[in-house]
């Protein structure tokens, strides 16, 4: 069965604390600073509260100092932040890369107290001399949600302003995780804070000697699923997701930047720390040597589902091509997709490339009538459409229009990348506000690969399955690779009770159970990983030789992805 919180007991060295009272006990007694980072989703008042309450409680003096009230002005922390050549771009901004230090003008002077404790707290608290380290955390799923209910000081460094999507996604998201990534060798504590009268906290040391271990094992990251105009109900139905949200779109697999992994004994003592952190302590564990040395410890594919089953169709879009992602928008690989048909139908299409006679001025102007007067427009009198086979894997190389149409669960797997959805055409569809939906089409032009269009189409991008090797009751297929795309997708089909063998051979694989009851991944370590249907499961590269064994119930299909 699909588990909704995969959890991973901690390293037997950690040590693990759930409560405001057990927090603050792992507080010195002592004259000290203490400086507890964080994003600014964090809810720092309420933290700084209930410390210097359980501190009071237990007799330590406490002095507060909120790091946010020393920030720069607003007007001069956007003007270190935001690039003028942005200015004019309503959709998208290049990935910042300013330190925290930008924040701030001066920082203040912290020096231990005579008695008690000096409590540094919030965004850039790490900046200041101190003692001890703590980092508080809520997911960035928080962030977007707060964004989207409009609540102020949820981007940083602009305490009190309305909050704004680009900034969060292009500005603080990177600089915050930076900043994040450069403190974790060091941090003497990891504070969860996603229940405000209940947070998980775990030492650094036990945090990392966690972190070590299941780099060298499979693991699965926290799902999640978020909603959108066009999200359909597969999800809420076959997997108990959101049940009273109004949908189910996008579901959260595994995309590294925003990815978490559940450590814990239960769902009261728990707690949600980032993947990207596993694979910045411990890149040659879980990406490999040579994936690490070309692409440092960001984790370079990705795994969601597009869920529009009873809903509606995607936004005819493509992704920017290499060299525009890199000079425009600062990722220094591209977005790169492939479609896996997980569900679909010969009645259900997917749109992807160009017709062979397509003309690319017409559907610009097409775009632009559909934009400035609410003209609607068939997209297949442009792009190609082919049945949503079950089944079959769709490449989409950077610069090529695709979309998934409604009725269909979709797999994708993907380059990481995934802040630039180039789109041309969203139906007239109005987006949660009301608006019509963003659509930045001049991007899309920019970037609109013309050249690969009608049969090249369906002869490169539409691939038939492959056998690579085969054994008893199994075989492995290939059944997506292109020259220009850094990651090769494969499956295994095997039937009830069978075992096929794998190694990762020095790079991570990813694991995607698409039909039938499951496997179950044994290690040659003797590690052992359940994995159900619709479940993603990461093998690092240290794991080496695994086994698949299929369930008994009837035969089974699992997707891998890899670099090549």
């Amino acid at each position: 069965m699909y588990r909704l919180d995969p959890r991973y007991t901690p390293a037997p060295q950690a040590a693990f604390h759930t409560g405001w009272q057990a927090v603050t006990s792992q507080l010195p007694y002592d004259s000290a600073v203490v400086a507890i980072e964080g994003p600014p989703s964090v809810d720092w008042s309420l933290l700084a509260d209930r410390l210097a309450h359980e501190l009071t409680e237990r007799g330590t003096p406490v002095t507060l100092l909120d790091i946010r009230s020393h920030y720069a002005p607003p007007a001069l922390v956007r003007s270190r932040t935001e690039r003028p050549a942005d200015a004019d771009d309503p959709y998208f901004r290049k990935l910042a890369d300013n330190p925290l230090d930008d924040l701030f003008e001066t920082l203040p002077v912290s020096a231990p107290p005579a008695e008690g404790l000096l409590l540094v707290y919030g965004p850039g608290a790490a900046l200041v001399d101190h003692d001890l380290l703590w980092y508080a955390d809520v997911p960035k799923r928080y962030a977007e949600a707060a964004v989207g209910a409009g609540e102020a000081g949820v981007n940083l460094g602009l305490p009190g302003e309305k909050p704004d999507f680009r900034r969060l996604f292009y500005i603080d998201w990177p600089m915050i995780d930076r900043h994040r990534d450069s403190l974790a060798h060091r941090l003497d504590a990891w504070l969860d804070m996603q229940s405000p009268d209940h947070p998980a906290w775990v030492d650094g040391a036990g945090l990392r000697a966690t972190y070590a271990a299941l780099a060298r094992k499979p693991v699965r990251t926290r799902p999640y699923f978020n909603s959108t105009p066009w999200g359909g109900h597969w999800a809420q139905r076959e997997l108990g997701f959101n049940p009273d949200a109004r949908n189910t779109a996008l579901g959260y697999e595994l995309i590294a930047p925003e990815a978490g992994i559940l450590i814990g004994t239960g769902p009261q003592a728990q707690a949600e720390v980032p993947f990207q952190l596993m694979c910045v302590l411990e890149p040659l564990s879980v990406l490999g040597a040579q994936v690490h040395a070309r692409f440092g410890t960001s984790f370079p594919i990705r795994f969601d589902y597009l869920d529009t089953v009873g809903g509606g169709s995607l936004s005819v879009h493509c992704h920017p091509k290499e060299s525009y992602m890199r000079e425009r928008f600062g990722w220094a690989y591209t977005q790169h997709e492939t479609y896996y048909l997980t569900r679909g139908s010969t009645d259900t299409k997917v749109f992807l490339g160009l017709r062979e006679d397509a003309d690319v001025d017409a559907f610009r102007k097409e775009v632009e009538r559909a934009i400035t007067d609410g003209v609607p427009m068939d997209p297949e009198d442009h792009v190609l459409a082919f049945p949503a086979d079950e089944g079959q894997l769709f490449m989409i190389p950077a610069g090529t229009p695709h979309a998934s149409g409604a009725g269909n669960l979709v797999l994708e797997i993907s380059a990481t990348p995934y802040l630039y959805s180039l789109r041309f055409y969203d139906w007239l569809r109005p987006g949660a506000d009301g608006n019509p939906r963003p659509l930045p089409y001049e991007h899309g032009f920019a970037n609109l690969e013309t050249g690969r269009r009608g049969e090249a189409v369906a002869r490169d991008l539409v691939q038939k399955p492959r056998t690579l090797r085969e054994g008893t009751g199994w075989r492995e297929e290939v059944i997506g690779g292109l020259a220009e795309m850094f990651y090769e997708v494969r499956r295994f089909v095997l039937d009830a009770g069978a075992e096929a063998a794998d190694d990762t051979q020095g790079r991570f694989h990813i694991l995607n159970v698409v039909d039938g009851e499951g496997v179950t991944v044994h290690t040659a370590a003797g590690d052992r990983h359940e994995l159900a249907y619709a479940e993603t499961l990461t093998v690092p590269a240290a794991v080496g030789r695994y086994t698949l064994r299929a369930a008994g119930g009837g035969p089974v299909r699992v997707v891998k992805a890899f670099v090549r």
